[in-house]
C-alpha cells in the first residue's frame, strides 16, 4: 500500500514536470472560441461560423464537447486552463496504465525507468487539444479489453460503450479505434497456437461474444453524436485525404520530424531488446498491438505516442522480477521531490510557454480597425485571428476546408498562380508572413498597399479598396 502511494505521488509529479513541455498551437484558439459560443448560446456547431469563405457550411464538428469542456476549465481556472487541462489528462492516463497494472512491481526501478520515459516520448504532444483524452481514452478501452481477456467472467467491458460515447464527441476522429481494438482482440484470439516463440491462447465463447456485443455497441455508441452515422465515416475520409496528409505537419510521416523521429526510432528498439532479451514467448496480441501501432507512428506523427500507451498495458510481462527490492521506495520518494522541484524552478518558463501569441496586439488592432471582408491569412494564424473576432480565409480546421479552398490556399501561400486565385477569390485585405513563398508576390508588386509591418507579418490591401 505505501508503495502504490508513492507511485501516486510520482505519477503526479510527472504529470506537473509534462506540463513544461506544453505548447498552446494554433488550434486552440479557434477550439476556445467554438466552446464559448456553443456555451453561450446553448448549441452545438454544425456549420461554420468563423470563415468568411465558408459561412454556414456543413462542418463534421467532431471535437464539440471537448471545446466546451477547454471553455468551462477557462472559466474556473482563467489563463491557467491550458496548464491544468493537460496536468490531469496526463495524470489520469499515467493511473489507468501504471495503478491496474500489478506486473510493474515486479522490478520497480525498470518502472521507474518507464515512467520517466514518458517524458521523451511526449515531450512534443503536450498541447490543449483533445488528442489528451483520446489517449486517455485508449488506455481505458486497452484496459477494459485485457481485464476481459484475462478473466472471461469479467462484466467490466461493458462500460466501453459508455466511454465511446463520450470519446465520440470530445474526439469523434480517433472514436473508432473502440471498436477496432476489440476486432484485433478477436481475431487474435481464434485459435491455439503454441511454439518457442510465439503463444496464442484461444478465446472462449463467451469471451467471444462479449466482445462481439460490446463491438456492435460502440459502433452504436458513435454514432450518438449530433452527426449521426457520420462519425464512423469522418475518420476514414481524412485517412484518404491526400492533401492532409501531404500538407499537415501531424500527419507526416515521423521520419520528417527531428528531433521526434530520432526518439520513436530509439523507442521502438528498446521495446524490442526488452522482449528479445526477456527470452520469453510473445503473446500474439501484444505482437500485433506492437507492430500496427509501430507502423502508425512511422505514418504519422499524431499516432507516435500511442505506442508508449500500448506497450505500458504488455511490456511489464517482459520484464525479469528484481529479486532484491531494497531502498526502492526511498528512491521512489526522493525522485517524485526532485521532479517537484524541477517544475517548481520552471514555473516562470511555463508561464512564457502559454502566453505565446501569434500576432501582435498592434496588428490585431490594425486589422480591426481596417474590417476586412475577404481577408486573405495564413493556416497557422487562422485560430488565433478567429479568438480575435475576426473572419478568415482559412484556419486549423483543414478537414473543412480540404473539399473546398485548401488546395488554392496552398498554392496561394507558395505563389503558384497567384495572381488568378486572388482574383478568383476577390481579397481586400492580406496577411501574410516574410517567411512564406508569397511575399516575393507583395514585395514588388505595385497593386497593393502596405497597411502595417511588424517583424514577421505585413497586412496588404488593394488599392481599390475603401
Amino acid at each position: 500500500m505505501k508503495k502504490n502511494k508513492i507511485i501516486i505521488f510520482l505519477l503526479f509529479a510527472i504529470s506537473l514536470l509534462s506540463a513544461l513541455f506544453i505548447t498552446v498551437g494554433y488550434d486552440y484558439y479557434w477550439h476556445i472560441s467554438a466552446g464559448n459560443y456553443m456555451f453561450n448560446n446553448h448549441t452545438i456547431l454544425t456549420h461554420d461560423i468563423f470563415s468568411w469563405f465558408l459561412q454556414n457550411k456543413y462542418w463534421v464538428s467532431h471535437e464539440w464537447l471537448f471545446e466546451i469542456i477547454i471553455y468551462i476549465f477557462k472559466l474556473l481556472f482563467g489563463h491557467f486552463n491550458i496548464i491544468i487541462y493537460c496536468i490531469l489528462c496526463i495524470f489520469s492516463l499515467l493511473l489507468i496504465i501504471f495503478l491496474n497494472n500489478k506486473n510493474y512491481k515486479k522490478n520497480i526501478l525498470f518502472t521507474l525507468f518507464w515512467i520517466m520515459l514518458f517524458i521523451i516520448i511526449n515531450s512534443g504532444l503536450i498541447l490543449p487539444r483533445p488528442y489528451l483524452l483520446s489517449s486517455v481514452f485508449i488506455a481505458i478501452t486497452l484496459y477494459l479489453l485485457y481485464d476481459l481477456r484475462n478473466n472471461k467472467y469479467s462484466r467490466k467491458i461493458y462500460l466501453l460503450p459508455i466511454v465511446t460515447i463520450l470519446w465520440a464527441n470530445i474526439h469523434g476522429g480517433s472514436s473508432n479505434l473502440s471498436y477496432i481494438l476489440i476486432l484485433i482482440f478477436i481475431l487474435t484470439g481464434l485459435f491455439s497456437f503454441n511454439n518457442k516463440y510465439i503463444n496464442i491462447d484461444k478465446l472462449s465463447n463467451i469471451q467471444i461474444k462479449k466482445y462481439i456485443v460490446v463491438s456492435i455497441l460502440c459502433i452504436i455508441a458513435i454514432c450518438i453524436n449530433p452527426h449521426g452515422y457520420r462519425m464512423l465515416i469522418y475518420p476514414y475520409e481524412n485517412i484518404f485525404n491526400i492533401t492532409m496528409h501531404q500538407n499537415i505537419t501531424e500527419w507526416q510521416p515521423i521520419i520528417k520530424i527531428s528531433p521526434n523521429n530520432y526518439i520513436y526510432f530509439s523507442f521502438i528498439i528498446i521495446l524490442l531488446l526488452i522482449i528479445i532479451k526477456s527470452k520469453k514467448k510473445v503473446n500474439l496480441i501484444d505482437l500485433v498491438l506492437l507492430i500496427i501501432f509501430t507502423i502508425l507512428g512511422i505514418k504519422s506523427f499524431r499516432f507516435s505516442n500511442y505506442l508508449y500507451i500500448i506497450s505500458s498495458f504488455f511490456i511489464f510481462n517482459y520484464i525479469k522480477p528484481r529479486e532484491k527490492d531494497k531502498n526502492t521506495d526511498i528512491i521512489l520518494l526522493i525522485t517524485s521531490i526532485i521532479v517537484c522541484i524541477i517544475f517548481i524552478l520552471n514555473i516562470p518558463n511555463l508561464q512564457n510557454r502559454i502566453d505565446s501569441k501569434y500576432l501582435s496586439d498592434k496588428m490585431i488592432s490594425i486589422i480591426k480597425k481596417e474590417k476586412p471582408k475577404r481577408l486573405f491569412n495564413l493556416y497557422d494564424y487562422g485560430g488565433y485571428l478567429i479568438s480575435k473576432d475576426i473572419k478568415v480565409f482559412i484556419d486549423g480546421r483543414a478537414d473543412l476546408y480540404s473539399n473546398y479552398n485548401y488546395k488554392d490556399y496552398i498554392n496561394i501561400s507558395k505563389n503558384i498562380n497567384t495572381n488568378k486565385l486572388i482574383k478568383k477569390y476577390k481579397f481586400d485585405y492580406f496577411l501574410i508572413d516574410k517567411r512564406y513563398k508569397i511575399y516575393n508576390y507583395f514585395k514588388d508588386s505595385i497593386d497593393y498597399i502596405k497597411i502595417y509591418e511588424d517583424k514577421n507579418t505585413i497586412l496588404y490591401k488593394t488599392k481599390n479598396t475603401h
